[in-house]
């Protein structure tokens, strides 16, 4: 037996691997920032780094087509919490106190604003069946 597969969530599962292919970006243009200027290894991160924004603005697009914008844009915000994360493993950075809840306040609010899209967007669906009838 085929299990039926849910497409918002594979689109949604999708946004947010796109979205932390995009926070790799803060990598390459953080440690191009200590290179000397126009050297191969800035050259490298730099260009490394426009690569992630170009794949990216691509897989943007594919993104939007599939969901609403204001969807996928609330979801952008969880970028802010990979940035913590990559600054923790990459650079040696610490979490305070304040930055863990500001991280679970971006996270409540994508996950607030889903659910009451998603009430909404089945509202507005149930409402256009019984139009139909």
């Amino acid at each position: 037996m085929r299990r039926k597969i849910n497409k918002q969530a594979v689109v949604l599962v999708a946004l947010h691997v796109l979205l932390l292919f995009y926070s790799l970006s803060g990598i390459f243009s953080k440690n191009a920032a200590y290179q000397p200027f126009l050297s191969l290894s800035f050259i490298l991160l730099y260009g490394g780094m426009l690569v992630v924004l170009f794949v990216y603005a691509i897989g943007w697009q594919q993104i939007i087509k599939r969901m609403p914008l204001t969807v996928a844009f609330a979801n952008k915000a969880v970028t802010v919490v990979w940035g913590m994360v990559w600054g923790v493993i990459f650079f040696g950075e610490t979490v305070n106190f304040q930055m863990a809840i500001g991280a679970l306040m971006v996270i409540s609010g994508i996950v607030i604003y889903s659910i009451a899209d998603g009430k909404q967007l089945k509202q507005t669906s149930d409402q256009g069946i019984e139009d139909e009838s």
